[in-house]
């Protein structure tokens, strides 16, 4: 049977049907933009939330949930990173939200939040819904917590994902994301709309005639954001202060025989010259931080990084791979609340879901990875920071093509994250009624009242 390529997407954008419920938010003393998001997403039933961090994905899961609960008459579990599940918590209290808990074992609430190490406590019969807060976690599609978290969310009804970033160039994400909801098999959403990189078969590229289609699927089950004009509501007070780029560079030794400082290009390079100034990039980031008595955010990679930026740093508190994991959350909280100045610690521990405006002072040693910048940046430059912030990138002479390949991710982020804005307005737009275009329609001049 010849099946055209329309019809077969259109099967595709078929199969996914709302399973949720109407009802109204308004009860929670959201901003417009937030309510409409969460009043869509139950409607839906199952679906993701890609909103910029610090447009209050917290307050609109825990709304979800709680608006959950009351129909449904069941519980709702929220898995978190480490530290988010106490600041998720706060949040609940300062909304009003009923008997919303924090379990490390046996102990169960309406809504119960938890970190995603803690998930084997639990059963998937236990619960009516579930909420991924910072969700791409999902990434990995080979890693073995993605397995545990989607065989967990496949037999619950409800689900939701929140999360900032998924890269908006990495379509792996995009599918562990779909089949966590439940929408489509991440193979098979590959398999339909994109085609192996002809030089790297772990790359996918959109096919030509496939674009549109994509971004049409995308936005019946999720919704990207930046800020609320980005759905059409006024944006308020959520305005971004200034971002600051300090860049700092340390010398370089160099090669026996050469005249001049040698660019470190291969992996291994870049590890051995990330080494052999470990004691100036260092240096560099303490007399920084000294300056004055501010809060500072001390971003590492290298564990001996770590250790000595504690040593030199007046006030510093380390936050290690050792650590237990309440150690990590009694520390990151304890930064938090203004008892600890100046934290250390690497993004791939504390570089998802805190709010940390009270600080607008850190560095960070550049690294390939532009999602861990991201990250990091913005623990402190979010919706809720009302001062500039500074970032101190300290690298050496020889590392300019690490700084450079992150640009570039960086460059390449913002621009695909700008497509998926585009595409997914045009196409959800046209779907929901309560649109409400930020830009009023003008007659143009050319055109007469007869």
């Amino acid at each position: 049977m010849n099946l055209s390529y329309a019809k077969l997407i259109a099967e595709k954008l078929a199969r996914f049907d709302p399973v949720g419920f109407d009802s109204d938010a308004g009860e929670y003393g959201l901003f417009d933009f937030q309510k409409h998001l969460v009043e869509w997403s139950l409607r839906l039933g199952r679906s993701a939330i890609f909103a910029d961090c610090g447009l209050g994905k917290t307050p609109m899961q825990l709304a979800w949930a709680d608006l959950v609960a009351n129909k449904i008459c069941g519980k709702v579990l929220v898995l978190t990173p480490l530290a988010v599940a106490d600041q998720t918590i706060r949040e609940a209290n300062k909304f009003g939200i009923k008997n919303c808990g924090r379990s490390r074992g046996e102990e169960r609430y309406r809504i119960t939040v938890t970190n995603y190490e803690r998930l084997h406590h639990f059963k998937p019969e236990e619960f009516c819904a579930v909420v991924c807060d910072e969700s791409s976690i999902l990434k990995n599609y080979a890693g073995k917590t993605r397995e545990a978290i989607t065989e967990f969310m496949t037999t619950i009804p409800l689900r939701l994902l929140c999360t900032a970033t998924p890269s908006p160039n990495d379509y792996t994400e995009l599918g562990t994301s779909c089949e966590a909801l439940g929408v489509m098999r991440r193979v098979e959403m590959l398999s339909v709309y994109f085609s192996h990189d002809s030089g790297d078969t772990q790359k996918w590229m959109l096919k030509g005639h496939a674009e549109k289609p994509f971004w049409e699927f995308m936005s019946t089950w999720s919704r990207a954001v930046r800020k609320p004009s980005d759905l059409g509501f006024d944006d308020g007070r959520f305005v971004l202060p200034e971002l600051i780029t300090n860049q700092v560079t340390v010398e370089s030794k160099t090669i026996e025989n050469r005249l001049f400082v040698v660019e470190a290009k291969t992996l291994e390079e870049q590890r051995a010259e990330r080494r052999a100034t470990l004691d100036r990039r260092c240096a560099a980031v303490a007399e920084i931080a000294n300056a004055n008595n501010e809060p500072f955010l001390a971003w590492c990679s290298l564990n001996d990084e770590s250790a000595l930026l504690t040593k030199q740093i007046n006030g510093a508190v380390e936050v290690s791979g050792s650590d237990s994991d309440d150690e990590k959350e009694r520390k990151m909280l304890a930064f938090t609340d203004g008892t600890i100045r100046c934290l250390v610690t690497k993004p791939s521990i504390a570089g998802f879901g805190m709010n940390w405006q009270h600080c607008n002072q850190m560095s960070f040693f550049p690294s390939h990875s532009h999602e861990q910048f991201y990250q990091a940046v913005r623990r402190c430059w979010r919706f809720g920071q009302d001062r500039p912030v500074t970032v101190h990138i300290v690298t050496s002479e020889a590392e300019s093509s690490v700084l450079e390949n992150m640009r570039r991710k960086e460059a390449d982020s913002n621009r695909m994250f700008d497509e998926i804005i585009a595409h997914m307005s045009e196409f959800y737009s046209k779907r929901n009624i309560d649109y409400k275009p930020s830009v009023k329609m003008e007659k143009p001049k050319w055109l007469k009242c007869a």
